[in-house]
């Protein structure tokens, strides 16, 4: 496990953060013990208790401005990155990429209210999703928020209500390009056995369907090829799909004007992790579509991405108070710690990887013990690590988990009853708080004691 003894020496790739295990702010202090955007981890659950989620701001601005610069850079038409929100929804998140100019895509009307809510521009703002209620859509609709039709239902309800409302709705669909990425099973949305998206050899019918509806416009194409990629050849064939795809709907009368191609991106959660860089990411997709539109003479279409995990994952961390330890001789030591499943559901989920030390001791100096880390939930498969390496620790000791910025907030639990820590923003030296610690009581909240039960007592 020598990769544990040695992450934090590696060299930071400010330019593309996604290569990066820890945040780029990363520093040791003069007492040996980690910092993360100036403010010591210490000092930080002193004040504000643990288990706790902390997102570094430069990290995330970093990621954000890669992606821009990375799409003026490679392709000369319009352009717009779309952050993913499903891997942390917050005010402040919709607050901090639309100050960066990025766009976000939502999958429910809760993501929607909080991008606006956040700031980000209607326009800007992609409507999501495999199952969306009448509801969701209306709302979609009379915010004149850009819906992506995922299938028959979805088309359905829109042309009722662009009749009903008497006006023409533009809008994009998603279909699934049949490209296979070596991702994990539950996580890849591209291949044709997929919940998402029309299969791509129904696309004539449903452009046909589209053309005999009075006031559906289809000005968009979507397609999404799966999650954590570490390949950039995918992506290399997916201009050309995409781009006679654009062919065959103009023989139905449809001008397609803009193309997403999803995200996907992968992130260095560990040693062995390697992904591409946001720049080259960006330049093989923006390659591949010129390429594709001017082999085809097509316009160049306005070109979207929607990176999530590489935006975020790496600007966060968790850090949890170590308790109890548990010796069962000859096969292993527990350690556990004040959080687990409930704030991180990814281990005991899709068995994901992390990377991890010491806040005393970030380079775990001397690190000869082999430890199980352990939640604390009345679930035996609730383990954050089934083997790692660590200096000498105890009780009271605190434990920095890298790489939990994507996926943990936004997939956390109450399970048992567990309130979710907070989160911090943490930036020069300054601390603030973005989302507040949950307590027992609030969890309480939306229990309702019928008045029988009440009238029995």
């Amino acid at each position: 496990m020598k990769e544990q003894e040695s992450f934090l020496k590696e060299k930071i790739d400010f330019k593309s953060p996604n290569r990066n295990i820890v945040p780029i702010t990363t520093s040791i202090g003069r007492d040996g013990k980690l910092f993360v955007g100036g403010c010591s981890i210490e000092e930080l659950v002193k004040k504000y208790d643990s288990p706790l989620y902390i997102l570094d701001e430069k990290t995330l601005r970093s990621s954000c401005r890669a992606y821009k610069l990375a799409l003026e850079k490679y392709y000369p038409g319009k352009s717009l990155p779309i952050y993913a929100s499903k891997a942390n929804s917050s005010i402040f998140m919709s607050n901090l990429v639309s100050s960066e100019g990025l766009g976000l895509d939502a999958v429910s009307e809760g993501e929607l209210l909080t991008a606006l809510k956040g700031g980000v521009q209607n326009e800007k703002i992609v409507f999501h999703g495999n199952n969306k209620s009448d509801k969701e859509i209306e709302f979609a609709v009379r915010n004149n928020i850009n819906v992506i039709v995922d299938n028959d239902y979805d088309l359905e309800r829109l042309d009722e209500l662009s009749n009903r409302f008497s006006r023409d709705l533009e809008i994009m669909i998603r279909f699934t390009p049949g490209i296979e990425c070596h991702t994990h099973e539950y996580i890849r949305t591209g291949s044709f056995d997929s919940k998402f998206g029309f299969g791509i050899e129904y696309l004539n019918t449903l452009f046909a369907k589209i053309s005999n509806t009075k006031h559906l416009k289809l000005k968009g194409i979507h397609a999404h090829i799966g999650s954590q990629i570490f390949e950039l050849e995918p992506h290399k064939d997916l201009g050309e799909i995409m781009a006679n795809v654009i062919l065959e709907a103009k023989k139905f009368g449809h001008e397609i004007k803009k193309l997403n191609v999803g995200g996907g991106l992968g992130i260095k959660y560990t040693e062995n992790d390697d992904p591409p860089s946001i720049d080259e990411w960006v330049k093989t997709i923006a390659t591949s579509v010129v390429k594709a539109c001017r082999k085809h003479n097509l316009d160049l279409p306005k070109l979207m991405c929607e990176p999530g995990r590489s935006i975020v994952s790496t600007a966060g961390i968790t850090i949890y108070k170590i308790g109890a330890f548990k010796e069962i001789p000859g096969i292993r030591t527990y350690l556990s710690v004040d959080g687990g499943m409930s704030d991180n559901p990814r281990p005991i989920t899709y068995q994901s990887n992390y990377s991890a030390c010491l806040v005393s001791n970030p380079f775990n100096t001397n690190s000869k013990n082999k430890y199980t880390i352990a939640g604390k939930h009345c679930e035996s498969g609730d383990v954050l690590f089934k083997e790692i390496e660590l200096a000498d620790c105890k009780t009271g000791d605190l434990i920095c988990v890298f790489g939990t910025g994507a996926y943990n907030y936004s997939m956390s639990s109450n399970y048992n009853r567990i309130p979710r820590p907070a989160a911090l923003l943490v930036s020069d030296g300054e601390a603030e708080i973005i989302q507040k610690r949950e307590s027992p009581l609030d969890l309480l909240k939306y229990d309702v004691l019928p008045d029988r039960f009440i009238k029995q007592n």
